[in-house]
């Protein structure tokens, strides 16, 4: 009786087993392959940006941004009555929601909020990843989806930026987000769900309430307007029956935008303050003329002066080349006749996608607005360029495959060794991941000198560092160094320079001049490391190339104590 116990538990125990491995099985059968692939990618950047956040530099706009948030707050605190916010250099200009949230977070988790600001941007970069991959997901699947997560995880441009480019990583984040949604909108013309239109509404609001460039959403809604909707014949019966479905569908869409300005104005106060601020922020913004200098193919520019096809050409050399290339065959795509119908969906989603990119970039070309340190304004093109690349990329493998397997198993191979090459690329150019340029001129040697490199001097912790090493291994003759102060002349920002510094004798340039300083530690960016002579003492470098140089002025400044 007991034997037969045992043999009746131990086939009710295998039983249990193997039912509990087909439920598995049939639970995994449920997920695609490339959405977990998508996914485990995405928390494993999200992992990586945690675990490094600490190693990338303050930048030169996150004081006087979180600052501004500080203001912002302060007016709503006050009733409206404390309007410092309106007079704060030219913050006034932009939307603070970004800084906002910092700021509020900042008062609940102790920690630095600079540190703070770092781990909130990364979040929000690696969630704009994500709706890059959703949108290349719902325009051409999952594999499509994987590729344009790959695309833009291992873009330097954009993963370089995650960090410390706090305004402009959000807003292109919330705009890849609204234009994920603006596609969901338009397929559903004219009676769009109501859950998409809440969307668009809060990440356009939210696009908003950091930049003002987001009112370029209402030309790419209009645009969706005109190309999702039905075709028409040559009947004034039909025209009408469109322009009625195009007014429609305007006014489906309006809630949307009531929200998005509700939002943008809590964020961006000076926005409340007349309805048509916002269009003299856009006109203020193309207007602007600082003595800001960039580098365009080995000449300095004035912001207000650079190339026409200043920002095109930096996307050009910025960006992978098979991305590029994966985006360029998407946009073919648009234009070459299919042989199937219900490939027209699909080609209205593409050339949608296309608008975002080609539409901005033409006005900054037609306008010849300003423009400086290469890509960072025009972050938000990124995002769509590389959902393109997904779905470019996709349709290129499956022509392969109709190839036969060994075609396809070579395109995949080239494929996957060209984003690995550019993922090693940016371990070695860790934390300056934004130095990334490719082939097309040289890579980072190409670049130097002739392109806009450090300039948020993001590589200064490491120059410090060496500063400070070299300091405690100085010769005898200075072995008394420890009792000195040492004034560093820096070409950066004071706030990067003070929240790095460990050892007390060096103190950020304190002397009436930088002539009187005794180091000087500097990028190479827009030659500022010739702004000084010195003897080099140590460089920080990248794939071979000095991206910063630390110079000992002492035999300069302390002549006597640097004969003894």
């Amino acid at each position: 009786m007991a034997d037969t116990d045992i043999v009746a538990d131990a086939v009710s125990l295998s039983t249990a087993q193997v039912s509990l491995w087909d439920r598995l099985r049939r639970l995994a059968a449920r997920f695609d392959p490339f959405d977990v692939a998508a996914i485990t990618l995405l928390v494993a950047i999200a992992a990586v940006a945690l675990w490094t956040f600490r190693d990338y530099a303050i930048s030169n706009d996150e004081g006087v941004q979180h600052h501004y948030g500080e203001l912002i707050l302060n007016y709503y605190a006050s009733g409206l009555k404390d309007r410092g916010v309106f007079h704060f250099e030219n913050l006034y200009l932009y939307g603070g929601l970004f800084d906002i949230i910092a700021v509020s977070l900042s008062h609940l988790i102790p920690i630095d909020p600079y540190d703070l600001r770092h781990i909130l941007c990364a979040l929000i970069g690696v969630a704009g990843i994500g709706a890059t991959a959703v949108t290349a997901r719902s325009v051409a699947g999952p594999r499509a989806g994987l590729i344009a997560t790959i695309a833009l995880g291992v873009c330097g441009a954009w993963y370089g930026a995650m960090f410390n480019h706090t305004k402009d990583i959000p807003f292109a984040a919330a705009m890849m987000g609204a234009t994920l949604f603006l596609i969901r909108i338009a397929r559903y013309l004219p009676s769009p769900r109501l859950r998409d239109i809440a969307a668009f509404g809060v990440l356009a609001g939210a696009a908003l309430g950091m930049r003002v460039l987001g009112l370029t959403l209402v030309a790419y809604t209009v645009f969706a307007i005109a190309i999702y909707l039905p075709a028409s014949d040559d009947g004034c019966g039909q025209n009408r029956t469109r322009w009625r479905l195009a007014a429609e569908s305007l006014l489906r869409v309006l809630p949307a935008f009531v929200l998005a300005y509700l939002i943008m104005i809590f964020a961006w106060p000076w926005a409340a303050l007349a309805p048509l601020n916002p269009i003299r922020g856009l006109v203020a913004f193309s207007e602007f003329h600082y003595d800001i200098r960039t580098f365009f193919a080995g000449q300095t520019y004035h912001m207000a002066d650079v190339p026409r096809l200043y920002i095109p050409v930096y996307l050009l050399i910025r960006l992978p080349l098979l991305t590029l290339a994966g985006a360029a065959i998407a946009m073919l795509l648009a234009l070459l006749p299919f042989r199937s119908g219900s490939a027209q969906p699909i080609r209205r989603d593409i050339t949608l996608l296309s608008f975002t990119i080609i539409f901005p970039l033409a006005c900054q070309v037609i306008d010849h607005g300003p423009a400086y340190t290469g890509l960072r304004l025009f972050l938000f093109v990124i995002p769509p360029l590389a959902a393109l690349a997904g779905i470019g990329l996709d349709r290129i493998l499956t022509m392969l495959a109709a190839r036969g397997r060994l075609v396809a198993a070579c395109g995949l191979a080239f494929g996957s060794a060209c984003f690995l090459w550019n993922a090693a690329t940016l371990v070695r150019l860790h934390p300056d991941e934004y130095l990334f340029y490719n082939a097309a001129i040289g890579g980072l040697k190409g670049a130097s000198r002739r392109y806009d490199l450090d300039y948020w001097f993001n590589s200064m912790p490491e120059a410090i560092d060496k500063l400070e090493t070299y300091l405690r291994h100085s010769p005898p003759a200075e072995s008394n160094w420890q009792n000195q102060v040492y004034s560093v002349a820096v070409c950066g920002e004071r706030l990067s320079f003070e929240k790095t510094v460990k050892l007390p004798q060096l103190r950020y340039d304190f002397m009436p001049t930088w002539e009187q300083s005794d180091f000087f530690i500097a990028p190479t960016q827009m030659n500022c490391d010739n702004d000084l002579d010195g003897k080099v003492v140590a460089t920080v470098e990248r794939l071979g190339v000095v991206i910063a140089t630390i110079k000992d002025r002492r035999a300069q400044t302390r002549p006597l104590s640097a004969a003894r």
